[in-house]
């Protein structure tokens, strides 16, 4: 994963394309790593994203708010002093390299125009936003290197700004293809990629890998294999790399098991089925997505540590006892032969005496009436051994049926916890934790706290979508909203979806009435399907009924039902379609 100097070409055209010209109107600082350039021009309000952080560098236009610190940092309110009001005039890039060098017109304190550039490093663990003045002396920047911190390159107040040292690739827009090839044919022992990423500028691993399996077929090819034919492929892939840069590229998002894990300026083949590619109508677009996504489930999953915790616990606790249980019911399973030996005993009490040891009796029960040897204890009467059987057998059937439950209690536990897990890892906000903590009071798997707010939080709606034939589909959030959704606000004639045997949010259709056409159930399927632990999964079969024929057991825990008429649909879960027929504002 990283933005490369080539998707870094293509972005500037996005900037330059969006606010150049435009004033720096707002400046804000959300972290030590992070900035936000509010820009303004004529019938155009726009916001640039900065991050100079080790595994976030980057640089594109946002549509997300983030928090802002009460008292901006020192920076921060350098770079309102010298920036606000300032135009942005040209971008500049060194090549391929991954540096843009930002070219404000300003003026100084004197009121003389001057030349400020920002410049913006996108380089792993060294990237950096620096200050510069008209002189290219360093004014400040967000990262201070020292010569403790670098002895070939110190980045400090008044200091000389250099770029970062070149590297001796070759250019991917000048000069002659046929020079890729001569210097790849020089890479004697190497991978392909390696060897391509360490001779053309400004690619990243992924655009490498890409071109080797476009010449060769494979990502994982050696360059002492390639033949003629395989430098006749590379010869195109970078022409058609070339024609990319040239024009827009093509914005790709590569999820995995439906979580982003890279993107690039080119379609990627390299994947096949085991990855999704999405594409976006803009480098912007792309990146918010991507990190907002990455971002936020890194967020959710730290605040929701401790919930995992406990939910992990109690059902490895839950499964252990149902294991005991399990076992213990087994030995029940013999308890009709305890009977039947006390049967027979009595059948032959004249043959038997006290001080017995062992009762040898014709077993009637048996086909072909065989004799048993039953064992007795010599301290007790053929008739008390009897009883001491019979209560052995009542207390085996007794406890039968009280582990029976028992197990059943047990199963809906690990059930249901399996259905908080699954709305846990959908969760994307805090109000969204603080709904299922909530309910995880009530079911008194977390204490209470001595002190509840003096207000509680208005309850979240339910997910909107509406389908392509305009029915609006509600979608549950958590357990109780599924309660309350299925149970509460919704009328007879309404139609209920659910994953067929997977933890997953309750679905409804409204229908006000009407019958909504077999498109709008099957899009209501998907998005059922989405909602659940089956996403990931290929088909998924999804049941479907009336909410007329949706009822909830005595006792259930919250989200759970129980229903009858179904029809059950096998459908896939279409992340794409999700966000198509979402309404907006409905997060």
């Amino acid at each position: 994963m990283a933005l490369d100097g080539a998707m870094l070409h293509l972005i500037k055209k996005e900037i330059e394309e969006g606010i150049l010209g435009a004033k720096v109107d707002k400046i804000f600082q959300p972290s030590k790593e992070l900035l936000i350039l509010a820009m303004r021009g004529k019938n155009m309000n726009r916001k640039l994203l900065l991050s100079a952080g080790a595994n976030s560098a980057r640089i594109h236009f946002t549509e997300y708010s983030v928090e802002n610190p009460a008292q901006p940092p020192m920076l921060c309110m350098l770079l309102r002093k010298r920036l606000c009001g300032a135009r942005l005039s040209a971008i500049e890039q060194p090549g391929l390299e991954r540096v843009l060098l930002l070219k404000f017109d300003a003026h100084n304190e004197l009121g003389d125009e001057i030349t400020l550039t920002l410049a913006v490093e996108i380089m792993g663990r060294h990237s950096n936003i620096i200050l510069i003045d008209e002189r290219g002396l360093v004014i400040d920047s967000v990262k201070r290197i020292d010569s403790e911190l670098s002895s070939m390159r110190m980045v400090l107040p008044g200091l000389l700004y250099e770029l970062p040292p070149a590297q001796e690739k070759l250019h991917l827009l000048d000069g002659d293809v046929e020079a890729f090839s001569t210097r790849i044919r020089l890479c004697k022992g190497q991978r392909l990629d390696k060897a391509l990423l360490n001779t053309i500028q400004g690619i990243s691993p992924v655009v490498a890998r890409e071109i080797a399996y476009r010449s060769t077929g494979s990502t994982n090819f050696a360059v002492d294999n390639m033949n003629e034919s395989h430098y006749e492929k590379l010869h195109d892939a970078i022409l058609r790399l070339r024609a990319l840069l040239g024009g827009t590229g093509e914005p790709n998002l590569i999820s995995v098991n439906g979580k982003p894990t890279d993107f690039t300026f080119i379609y990627p083949r390299q994947y096949g089925a085991s990855a999704v590619s999405s594409v976006y109508d803009s480098y912007s677009s792309m990146l918010d997505d991507f990190y907002y996504r990455r971002d936020l489930s890194d967020r959710m999953k730290s605040r929701s540590q401790d919930i995992l915790k406990l939910l992990a616990n109690t059902s490895a606790r839950i499964a252990k006892k149902l294991a005991i249980q399990t076992e213990e019911l087994k030995k029940c399973a013999d308890r009709e032969q305890l009977r039947m030996s006390g049967d027979l005993i009595n059948a032959n009490l004249h043959l038997l005496q006290k001080g017995d040891m062992v009762a040898e009796v014709v077993d009637y029960y048996a086909e072909g009436c065989p004799l048993v040897r039953i064992q007795l204890d010599p301290l007790l009467t053929p008739a008390q051994n009897a009883q001491k059987l019979y209560r052995e057998y009542r207390r085996l059937q007794a406890a039968e049926q009280h582990l029976t439950e028992l197990i059943q209690q047990g199963k809906a536990d690990l059930e249901y916890i399996d259905s908080v897990l699954d709305a846990l890892s959908r969760a994307e906000s805090e109000r969204e934790l603080a709904e299922i903590r909530q309910e995880l009071m009530e079911e008194g798997l977390i204490r209470r706290r001595k002190t509840a707010p003096a207000k509680q939080p208005q309850k979240l709606a339910p997910l909107v979508f509406l389908s392509d034939d305009g029915f609006t589909i509600l979608v549950g959030r958590n357990n109780q909203q599924n309660d309350r959704l299925t149970l509460k606000e919704s009328r007879n004639s309404d139609i209920w979806l659910h994953t067929l045997n997977v933890p997953g949010s309750h679905t409804v259709i409204v229908t006000q009435g009407q019958e909504p056409p077999p498109r709008t159930i099957e899009q209501a399927a998907q998005l059922a399907a989405y909602h659940s632990s089956a996403r990931q999964s290929g088909q998924v079969a999804v049941d479907y009924t009336l909410i007329k024929y949706v009822s909830k057991p005595r006792g259930a825990k919250p989200g759970m039902v129980i229903y009858t008429h179904q029809r059950t649909l096998f459908v896939h879960a279409d992340e794409e379609l999700a966000k198509r027929l979402a309404k907006s504002g409905v997060k």
